[in-house]
Parts: structure tokens; sequence; C-alpha cells
């Protein structure tokens, strides 16, 4: 079988599938399946280090340990080399077209600005129902534009309020820190209703008790989308990215984290992106962002089967 859609550019396309699970590239061939991996090799939207359109390969590579039979993996959509607009296009189709099918897209990216497309076509596809966005990051993206260019990485979720795809009391947003965006973006966002937890609550606090928090925000919505931005982690976790910020999540609390939202409120769709291989050391990232998505397929098997997603703490 073609591991490839025609006319495909060179970093594009799977070399290999994730853990080896199927590959579909017909939108008819999801029938009974759970969850789809697409991958997305756009970086044409970031504003620092590039290479994140090398991510989604590197990710289903980062892993052999084979796959399952309900999850399948889609392959990479059309993507335009240098032309972000129809590539965001090419990805909004495609994962409209897994939704359609009944199936939940997990997205490989790929830069940021992709959550615009991607969290915008499953929100019209559950319209009217409420779908709302937990967001991992180290950065709020909310910003108006970055050097007077709106489809950017740095600006996914203040497209996604202001076109009515979300409104912000529908976002959270986890593991902050540094020292963008600007007050006034913050200030709007507030005025919107986000809510965030900086990295500073983290530490104070712990993960686990700003997760019960999210949680259970998540669960008052009909539908949640998981949206994790590799740099949230700290860079002795993912040195493969394009924005590395230091002081961020360690990969075990964000491995427990992702399972947790899978297992307790499910998902409707879920993104990994910004991991950037030429940055990478001995594959780390790129190991990180895999076991991510094998952790939220876990948390979504557990919660299908009615199981705790925690094992209970023994008792002496």
């Amino acid at each position: 079988m073609e591991l490839s859609r025609p006319g495909e550019p060179a970093y594009a396309g799977v070399a290999g599938t994730f853990s080896k699970l199927p590959l579909v590239l017909d939108p008819a061939d999801l029938a009974g399946v759970d969850v789809a991996i697409v991958g997305a090799p756009i970086d044409e939207a970031v504003s620092a280090r590039p290479g994140a359109r090398f991510g989604p390969r590197a990710i289903r590579l980062a892993d052999v340990s084979g796959g399952r039979s309900r999850p399948k993996d889609y392959g990479d959509v059309p993507v335009t080399p240098a032309d972000a607009a129809r590539s965001h296009e090419a990805l909004k189709a495609g994962v409209a077209a897994i939704c359609s099918a009944g199936v939940v897209p997990i997205v490989l990216g790929g830069d940021h600005s992709i959550a615009h497309p991607d969290v915008g076509a499953v929100a019209a596809h559950l319209r009217p129902a409420a779908l709302g966005l937990i967001h991992f990051d180290a950065h709020a993206d909310n910003a108006p534009s970055l050097w007077g260019v709106t489809r950017s990485h740095g600006t996914p979720m203040r497209l996604l309020v202001e076109e009515g795809s979300l409104p912000g009391e529908r976002i959270v947003q986890i593991g902050l820190r540094g020292y963008w965006p600007d007050p006034e973006d913050f200030a709007w966002a507030r005025e919107q209703g986000f809510r965030w937890h900086l990295m500073e609550e983290i530490s104070e606090r712990g993960m686990d008790a700003v997760m019960d928090d999210v949680l259970a925000v998540a669960r008052t919505w009909d539908h949640t989308f998981l949206s994790f931005d590799i740099d949230v982690c700290d860079p002795a976790f993912a040195p493969g990215t394009g924005t590395p910020e230091p002081g961020g999540l360690t990969a075990r609390d964000a491995i427990r984290a992702v399972r947790r939202i899978a297992a307790e409120v499910g998902l409707a769709g879920m993104e990994v992106v910004e991991v950037s291989p030429p940055y990478d050391q001995s594959d780390i990232t790129a190991l990180l962002a895999h076991r991510l998505v094998l952790e939220a397929l876990s948390g979504l098997a557990l919660r299908k089967l009615g199981r705790e997603p925690r094992p209970e703490r023994s008792r002496t």
C-alpha cells in the first residue's frame, strides 16, 4: 500500500505509521474505528526556530512497539509548502472528514497555528454542543498578530474566539510562563473569560491539585479538545521545540495529566504540536510526544471500559 497521498512534499507522508497501526487514506475506511492519527506537517507560521514540519514523521517513528486494531493512521493532510492558508484549509477538511466518520482525530503537528483549523473543525462538527479546550503551553497564543501576521503559531486561541468557534470561558490554559504575550493580550483574555494556571501555581500547589480544578471545569462541557504544545514541558524533557522556555512541566506530570483528561472526561479531539526534530536530542522530545498520544489512547480505553484511570494507592 502507498504510504503517501499524491503530490506530497518530501517531508510529508508517512515513512511508517504510528506504532505500526493500519494505514487508511480514505474516510470510508474509517468505519468502526475509534481514533484516527493524522499528521499536519506545517511550520510556515513559526516565529522562532523552524522544523516542526518534520514533527509528524518523528513522532510516528519514535516508537515501534506495535499498534492495536481500533485506532488507524490516516496519513498526513495534503499540505502546500510555503502556503499556510492552503495547508490550514486542507487540515480543516481532513479533520472534518474524520469527525464525519464518527472518529476522534488526534493531530500530530506541526506548529501551533494548526489549532485554529483543527479545533475549529471539531467545534463546527459538534455544534450546537459545547466544546471546551484544555490547552497545555508555555505561551498563551492569544496575540492578535505577530509582526502583523495573523495566521501565526502565536494567534490561534485569539482566532478561535474571534471567529466564534469557542467562547473564551471554555478555554483553560496550563503551564504558562515566560515573558510573552504582552499585558494587553492577557487583559483581552481575561475579558473573554479565559482561565489559566501558571507554572508558578503548579509549583506551589502541585500538578494533581491543579488538574483536579481543570477537570472540574471540563466536566461542565459537553466535549473536550486537548491541545498539547510540547514546549509546556521543561527543555530538559523536550529540547526539540521551536520556542523552549525553562522551568516547565516534567515528562512524568505531563503523561499523568494527559491520561487523566482522556480517562475522566474523554476527548473529542487532540493535537500534539511544536515538536521540532532538528533541535531534538536522542529523540527524547519525539518519544515524549509519542507517549502522550499513547497515554491519551490508554485513557480513552479506560474510560470506555469504565475503569479508574489511576491505580489506587496502597494502604499500610
